[in-house]
Order: structure tokens, then C-alpha cells, then sequence
């Protein structure tokens, strides 16, 4: 059966403190805070930046079967949002991409799919409530893959158990911007038998108790059907898993395995780990870590992510980039939507990142067919720039630009071994950047215009380093 062979969390660079919401509303909010994906990220992009978190910890030679993205918040209906990831990832043409969106659920089922495929399971949300509610507060945003594979496995697989009810806990039709939930108790009452029974069947079927078992994830959208949950299934409380709901809130689809990285980063090789999601009925994963799990975590940990986030952003600008206030623009013209075209055609330099090198060692971005050094005509090799830093040599700070954060930060970097290119600089204090500074690719969303996502590459500062250090 394959099991888990590597891993990957993002959490955007932005935080919001829930004590804001009550001082601009007289109401709701509460303590703690919870991330909030920024203006030009999306579950598209987020799923990109975890994906590529587990690839690059991935045993040599891996490759994966197949791309399962599941999200309650795709950026497209209609089109596939996985085949963006797909691209962005530079994986191989005959490498499928499926979209397992809709449901909260979706993030076990994708799971499920690229386990039984051997390929990656890439889960990311974008959570968003009405203004005051719950909801908002308690939400986050985040991503995770899970890479699968037969061989070489961090976490083995040792079994699986789901129970499936028809309910109606929360919903939210098509073009809602928000969901409807039903009241707490309602949710206790249909959760906590599907939970003991799911577990039940767990423990029958791999001959594990949960008793015995080392870290225990309890987790679903009903903090207090999780909370009922975790009393009776059996459980030591000392084994249950942090929700991180202080720090992160509920990153929806992503938040089970966001809790399954923060345990991956610190558990000890052979221990066991119980996964318990409550979702539109329950799925119970029994986990067992490998003596190679010390050897490829991921480079940065979950709580490392936590500490270098910025928790100061106004409760207005995340009204703003959420599409609950509309502000003022800069008068400047919108631009255009991009065209399908000359997206499909520069699809390598777009997505994947990949520019072209010379003879002479010349990296030109972006790529081109003709050497400005030797005069050779398609002689060029192809690279891939998105896993490469950079330097920045100068930059300047635009606040007549179209954005929806202004001011916009452009900068020429410098890429370590060549390659010179100007590009927006995201996730970044104005006031704070110089000439000299650190930066690392990242993929996002430029803007939108007609309905038509522009995705793109930005540099951001390294904010945080393997070794836990800063820039």
C-alpha cells in the first residue's frame, strides 16, 4: 500500500487579529489570530506553493502518478483548477490533474486518490465568512500536499475507515461568498456516533486502539462536535493534536493535514498517528512514521512558518481583499484580460518558470531562441528559474499602480549562478526593503480581469530560513 514520501505546508505571509474584527464592528472577533491568504494569492496559487515545498523533499527519481487538488474555494468553475498547478509544478504532460473540489470532505477524498495512484494530493483553502461571524474569526487560510509513493515511504498507511451520513450541518449554494451553518448542538448530535463507529471499524481493521496510539488529530468545521469527539473515542488527552485554531483558525480542506505536518515535523520514527476528520460523516486514517521521516521533513516546519508571519493587517484591507469592500482604485486604466493564446503558447515560461541559458552560461528571462553572445539560433537550454534565489539590485516603489494593495513594489534581482530579471515584489513592508535584500520566487495571481486569472511569478523577501533563522 503507498504511503506518505514527503510533505509540504504553506501558510501565507499575513495574519489577522481577531481582536480586530471587534473593534471595528463593536462585536465578534475574539483572541488569537488566523491567516489570511493575501490579495494575490488564491488556492491555486497556495496549492502551487505547497506542491512545490513537497516536491523538493521528494526522494530522487520521484514522479508522481497523478494531481488531485481539492478546495471548497476553487478559483475556476468549469476549468480545472489542478492543470495551473500541474504547469507551475513542471510536471509531465501525461501526468493527469483532477479537480476533487466542493466540500471540505473533498481534501480527504483527493488524499484517498492519489494514494491508491501514488501522486500528489494537493489541499488548500481560501475560508471566508460573513463580516462578525464565526466563521470569519475562526477561519484560515493554508495549503498541504502529501506526495504518495511505494517505496521510500516517511508514513506508512495501516488502514482506513469511513462512515458516510446525509446531513445538512453547513452549506452554501453556488456563488455564496459565505456559508450557513446549523446550530452547534445539532452538529454534536450527528457527529459523535459517526465518529465512534468510523474509529471502531479503524482499530478492528489494523488492531491498533487508539489507546495506544501517540498523536491523535481530531479535526472537522464543528469545533464543538470535535470537541465531543475527542472525549469518547478513546483517546489519551495527552495524545490529541493542537488544532492551531490560536494561531492559524481552520484552514477548511487543508486543516487536517496541516495538523498531519506540524505532527510530521516533530514525531520520532515508528510512532503511530490517528487522523479523525469530521466532514459530512467521518474518515479515520491510521498512520505509522518510518526511520527515514527524520531525514526529509520539510526544510521550514509549520510552527516556523507561524513565527515569521506578519499578525498587523487592518481588519479593512482584509475586507478589501476578500471582495467585501470595494474601495476607490487608483485612476489608473484596469488592464486587460489575458489572452488564451500567447498564455498557452509561453506556457513554460508562464507557469513552469523556465528560462533559457547559452553556451557561454547566459540565463535569459525571459527565454529566447537566439544567443546575444554567440549568435546561435535555438541552441538553448532550457531552465528552471522558480527553485532559484535572487538578489535584489534595485527597485522602486510605484503608489499610482493598479493594485489592490498599493504601493507596488518592482525590483530588478540578480539570480544566484545568472539571470537578471525585473519582476513585482509581494509580501514585502515598502518602508523596510534595500538594495541587497534576499528574495525567493513564488507563484501568484497578478489580477483578474474578464473572469481570466493572470498567473504569474513574484519575488518575495526570505523571511525565514531551514535553520529557523531570518534573512
Amino acid at each position: 500500500m503507498p504511503g506518505i514520501v514527503s510533505y509540504g505546508a504553506y501558510l501565507p505571509y499575513w495574519r489577522l487579529q481577531r481582536s480586530a474584527i471587534g473593534q471595528s464592528l463593536g462585536s465578534g472577533g475574539g483572541k488569537g489570530a488566523r491567516s489570511v491568504a493575501s490579495y494575490d494569492e488564491d488556492s491555486t496559487s497556495m496549492g502551487v506553493e505547497s506542491g512545490r515545498v513537497a516536491l523538493a523533499t521528494a526522494p530522487d527519481g520521484y514522479r508522481p502518478a497523478l494531481v488531485a487538488f481539492a478546495t471548497t474555494a476553487p478559483a475556476y468553475a468549469d476549468k480545472t483548477n489542478a492543470t495551473a498547478i500541474h504547469a507551475a509544478l513542471d510536471l509531465a504532460d501525461e501526468i493527469p490533474a483532477f479537480d476533487t473540489v466542493g466540500a471540505i470532505r473533498s481534501g480527504f477524498g483527493a488524499a484517498l486518490l492519489a494514494q491508491a495512484a501514488g501522486g500528489l494530493a494537493v489541499l488548500a483553502d481560501v475560508r471566508t465568512g460573513r463580516p462578525g461571524s464565526a466563521d470569519e474569526a475562526s477561519g484560515g487560510d493554508g495549503a498541504v500536499t502529501l506526495a504518495f509513493g511505494d517505496g521510500n515511504e516517511i508514513v506508512e498507511v495501516l488502514g482506513s475507515a469511513s462512515v458516510t451520513a446525509e446531513f445538512t450541518d453547513r452549506w452554501r449554494t453556488p456563488g455564496e461568498s459565505f456559508s450557513q451553518v446549523w446550530e452547534e448542538r445539532f452538529g454534536e448530535h450527528a457527529y459523535v456516533p459517526l465518529a465512534e463507529q468510523a474509529v471502531t471499524q479503524a482499530q478492528k481493521a489494523t488492531g491498533l486502539a487508539l489507546a495506544d496510539v501517540d498523536h491523535v488529530i481530531v479535526t472537522g468545521p464543528h469545533t464543538r462536535a470535535v470537541k465531543a469527539a475527542s472525549r469518547v473515542i478513546g483517546a489519551r488527552p495527552e495524545t490529541l493534536v493542537d488544532d492551531l485554531a490560536n494561531e492559524v483558525g481552520n484552514t477548511g480542506t487543508a486543516h487536517w493535514a496541516l495538523m498531519l505536518a506540524d505532527v510530521l515535523d516533530r514525531a520520532e520514527p515508528n510512532q503511530t498517528i490517528a487522523v479523525v476528520l469530521l466532514a459530512d460523516g467521518c474518515d479515520v486514517w491510521l498512520l505509522r512514521t518510518t526511520d527515514l521521516l527524520p531525514t526529509r521533513r520539510q526544510p521550514v516546519s509549520v510552527r516556523q512558518r507561524i513565527a515569521s508571519t506578519r499578525d498587523d493587517l487592518s481588519y479593512a484591507q482584509f475586507l478589501t481583499w476578500r471582495g467585501f469592500l470595494h474601495r476607490e482604485p487608483p485612476r489608473r486604466p484596469e488592464p486587460d484580460r489575458p489572452a488564451a493564446p500567447p498564455s498557452a503558447r509561453s506556457e513554460r515560461w508562464k507557469y513552469a518558470f523556465t528560462g533559457t541559458r547559452d553556451s557561454t552560461g547566459f540565463v535569459y528571462l525571459p527565454p529566447s531562441r537566439v544567443s546575444l553572445t554567440t549568435g546561435e539560433i535555438d541552441h538553448m537550454e532550457e531552465v528552471r528559474m522558480a527553485d532559484v534565489k535572487a538578489t535584489i539590485a534595485t527597485f522602486t516603489v510605484d503608489r499610482l499602480a493598479f493594485s489592490l494593495s498599493p504601493p507596488v513594489v518592482a525590483a530588478i534581482i540578480d539570480f544566484d549562478g545568472g539571470g537578471r530579471f525585473q519582476c513585482e515584489l509581494t509580501d514585502v513592508d515598502p518602508d523596510n526593503v534595500k538594495i541587497g535584500d534576499r528574495v525567493e520566487m513564488t507563484f501568484r495571481r497578478l489580477y483578474t480581469s474578464g473572469g481570466v486569472h493572470n498567473y504569474f511569478w513574484k519575488a518575495k523577501p526570505i523571511t525565514v530560513t531551514p535553520d529557523g533563522g531570518g534573512r
